[in-house]
């Protein structure tokens, strides 16, 4: 392992800037569907940006190795910061661990809040902040206790998604047999919002999306009714918390900071791509043989559930070799500043997009395929790498970071450097 990779510069880590840089930016591989298209194209590639052809493989290939993967890699990410973070301030004379996490994650719901609002009903942030305050209790946990109380909370989430999945199935049977009673067809009506579109959805966010930018408020807060009453606290949460418990204890254990062998590595890349991925690949392609039946979509998917984890940690544990082994040295710079900045680059990918597809920009929501919306990742990707590097030349910290930071802090904390050789600042992961 080199000094270079593998030691924190000040109280930072090349090799966890650069996996987080990578996952800000994979993430947005999925996020642009539903920023781009009405909201359901995201679970049903049939409702809108296409299913065919190149669509197809968009689909495909992101269902795979990025659909749920690179939000796990940025969670188990968050779970180790939140460690990282408590330690730092166990050193420090300012405040203590438990004020400067609990402050962090309330200033999070508040950008988290504004963000969804005003930018993307997807946000992510209020999720982190309220399972960030689940795990701070256990982050001196042995790892072993923290893996098992995360793989406990992940497989009880399965099993719960696996019932509810068997029970839409069964009502959709129920409410569609001959004599079906009027109680059962409305009890199915009410659970087919999860799993198929409404016949108005589509058009009622083409209306508000394409709108002026209050009408695209508007439109967020219809959809954040659904987002906040259900996926939030019965799917969302859950599994950031099971994730984030498994992070603490894989900071813990070395991983993310070149502590285990590269034969340890290897076997994670190995179990990721050559067990966990063709088993999702299969799952993908039992979907597309039923022509995207919303019932059966939603029940193989929830499958695909279990191979998350162990996707994320395979693409990881590839950018830990290549910064292990001192290469392509020039990209993973460019990543580890983006990671340094993966705050202010979630958010400005948002702001960027809503700007790209809202009626108040540029009017492209819902105008573009699902393999086309590719060429909006290619230009908000080449904006963060293009960016982050030379702003933390001039700059302690992104422009989020400094805000959370100073807001946490209560004071206003030093932004611009005072010359070339001027040390940076440990920015608030």
């Amino acid at each position: 392992m080199t000094a270079t990779a593998s030691a924190p510069a000040g109280d930072r880590h090349l090799s966890i800037d650069a996996v987080r840089g990578f996952a800000v930016l994979g993430i947005l591989l999925m996020n642009i569907v539903g920023m781009g298209l009405p909201s359901f194209a995201y679970l049903l590639p049939t409702f809108a940006g296409g299913a065919e052809g190149a669509d197809l493989w968009t689909w495909a290939v992101n269902n795979v190795f990025t659909d749920g993967k690179m939000r796990a890699l940025f969670t188990l990410l968050f779970g180790a910061s939140a460690i990282l973070i408590a330690d730092r301030a166990e050193r420090g004379g300012g405040l203590s661990p438990a004020q400067t996490h609990y402050r962090r994650m309330f200033w999070l719901i508040v950008f988290g809040l504004l963000h969804a609002v005003l930018f993307w009903y997807g946000d992510i942030l209020v999720t982190y902040a309220v399972a960030g305050l689940v795990i701070f209790p256990f982050r001196k946990l042995n790892p072993r206790s923290q893996i098992a109380i995360g793989a406990a909370i992940l497989l009880a989430l399965l099993a719960k998604n696996v019932w509810q999945a068997g029970e839409i199935e069964a009502l959709h049977a129920a409410a569609t047999a001959p004599g079906a009673s009027a109680e059962v067809i409305a009890a199915w009506r009410e659970a087919s919002t999860f799993v198929t579109p409404a016949p108005d959805a589509a058009a009622g966010e083409l209306a508000g999306f394409g709108g002026g930018f209050l009408d695209a408020v508007r439109a967020r807060l219809e959809l954040l009714k659904l987002f906040y009453g259900y996926f939030l606290p019965f799917d969302a949460i859950p599994e950031a918390i099971g994730q984030m418990f498994v992070g603490m204890a894989l900071f813990r254990l070395g991983f993310f900071t070149l502590g285990w062998s590269s034969r340890a590595y290897a076997a994670a890349i190995a179990f990721g791509y050559l067990v966990c991925a063709p088993f999702t690949a299969w799952l993908a392609w039992l979907i597309w043989q039923s022509g995207f039946d919303p019932i059966r979509l939603h029940e193989l998917q929830v499958w695909q559930q279990t191979t998350r984890p162990f996707i994320a940690l395979a693409h990881a544990a590839v950018l830990l070799l290549v910064i292990r082994a001192g290469l392509l040295g020039g990209l993973v710079a460019l990543l580890a500043a983006a990671g340094r900045m993966a705050f202010s680059n979630y958010l400005m990918s948002s702001i960027i997009t809503a700007a790209v597809f809202g009626g108040w920009g540029l009017g492209l929501f819902g105008e573009l395929s699902r393999a086309e919306l590719l060429w909006v990742v290619a230009g908000v990707w080449a904006f963060i790498l293009a960016w982050s590097r030379p702003w933390l030349a001039r700059f302690h910290y992104g422009p989020f970071e400094w805000a959370w930071r100073s807001l946490v802090l209560g004071r206003p904390q030093p932004f611009l450097k005072a010359g070339p050789n001027a040390s940076p600042a440990a920015a608030a992961e």
